[in-house]
């Protein structure tokens, strides 16, 4: 099983995506997601210039070894760019070990907890009515779960409202990082008002529970916008509306704020998507100030890392609930499945699903049925890159949108 080619192919069907491909002497290929919203030319460089000289010609099947191999050997150790390098590497040898076995990934993991992975989708308006007709939408996709993300009055552009419209004016349904516009490239900027929010979302989830009933599970994300008081303060008042989660209510690496939180609301709370590593989540598991972890495999080091990292929250009683926009890859996307599928502790998958155009450069077979998710029983992890059509969409430079309060000052978010 040695490695004889590791190819790193960047391309962007409509957003931008960093795949890294492994090939074995036998001729057997496995694929891994580096892709890292707005910076994929660092994650690139990483692997190009410092990691793929050392896979030539090692051995495929020591994925452990490999792992804290990159981890420790390059000393600056964590961070998101690092972390989403060594997230390739390591899927893509779980890949391959699958596919010389012959099995799915999850069969390698221990084997099917469940038939499914119970998935939520992204219903979202500028106003009421249009978020409304988004989640009836939702559930005639076969929905179970849906996240609810308004518009505020007033407000020409809020982050996770599709219809919104920032820099080009256009709609980003499948939530990428905007291109970049003018002669100078920048951000959209989008203004925010944490206190118009907080007195508006309590009076949107009303609306969706009386339109659809208590049984729907809704969740909702903050997007790190609020203070430690203002995110306690709307967990009270968002607790009549039964909420499956509140997500990244405050800047997650103050792991100490949700103490504040859990103290003054019983809202379920999810955390972690701009995490990268164990240790961001130290206290807020062993505390157990959080009900789900929310990193993804493509951010937090692999299938290795985050199978770790789950079986440390269950100890404590925490549940997985892994980041899943359309900023992870398919690649990214199907390796979660296998661990949803694989770890005692699931709790829910975040899904959109991926443009025509992303699924002609990834060819899937995962499949979302009746409200589950289902990863492939095809030998790895049942994703292929065609490199051909990933050539026809070469990358463009594109940023996330910046916040900034009505005064102009940035954000912390």
């Amino acid at each position: 099983m040695q490695i004889v080619s590791a190819e790193v192919v960047v391309t962007s069907p409509g957003r931008n995506f960093v795949t890294l491909r492994v090939t074995t002497e036998d001729g057997v290929t496995g694929l891994g997601d580096a892709t890292l919203n707005g910076r994929e030319l660092a994650v690139r460089s990483y692997l190009d210039d410092h990691v793929v000289p050392l896979l030539l010609g090692s051995d495929a099947s020591r994925i452990e070894d490999t792992w804290q191999y990159l981890y420790r050997g390059a000393y600056w150790r964590r961070g998101p760019v690092t972390m989403a390098a060594v997230a390739a590497v390591d899927t893509a040898l779980w890949d391959i070990k699958a596919k010389y076995a012959g099995m799915p990934l999850y069969q390698l993991l221990g084997g099917a907890c469940r038939t499914g992975a119970l998935a939520y989708g992204h219903a979202s308006g500028r106003d009421v009515p249009e978020l409304l007709d988004s989640v009836r939408a939702h559930l005639e996709q076969g929905f179970r779960a849906v996240r609810v993300q308004t518009g505020i009055p007033g407000f020409d552009s809020v982050y996770g409202v599709a219809a919104s419209r920032a820099g080009g004016g256009e709609r980003y349904d499948y939530e990428p990082a905007r291109r970049a516009v003018g002669p100078v490239p920048r951000p959209a900027v989008e203004t925010w008002d944490t206190r118009a929010y907080l007195r508006h979302l309590p009076t949107v989830f009303e609306a969706v529970r009386a339109e659809f009933g208590p049984e729907l599970p809704l969740l909702h994300d903050g997007h790190h916008r609020m203070t430690p008081i203002q995110a306690a303060r709307l967990g009270k008042d968002l607790e009549p509306y039964d909420l499956f989660w509140l997500e990244d209510a405050t800047p997650a690496e103050d792991q100490a704020a949700l103490r504040l939180i859990r103290h003054h609301t019983t809202t379920p709370l999810a955390i972690g998507e701009v995490f990268n590593s164990v240790h961001d989540y130290t206290t807020l598991l062993s505390e157990r100030l959080i009900d789900y972890v929310r990193s993804a495999v493509t951010h937090a080091g692999g299938v290795t890392a985050m199978r770790k990292l789950l079986d440390l929250a269950a100890v404590y009683g925490v549940r997985s609930g892994m980041h899943g926009p359309t900023d992870i890859s398919p690649v990214g996307m199907a390796a979660a499945l296998h661990l949803d599928l694989a770890v005692h502790n699931f709790g829910i998958q975040e899904y959109m699903r991926h443009s025509a155009r992303t699924l002609e450069v990834f060819r899937t077979s995962y499949r979302f049925e009746d409200g589950l998710l289902h990863p492939s029983d095809t030998p790895g992890l049942g994703v292929e890159l065609d490199v051909e059509a990933a050539a026809r969409f070469p990358y463009q430079q594109a940023y996330l949108p910046v916040s900034r309060l009505r005064d102009g000052t940035v954000h912390d978010w």
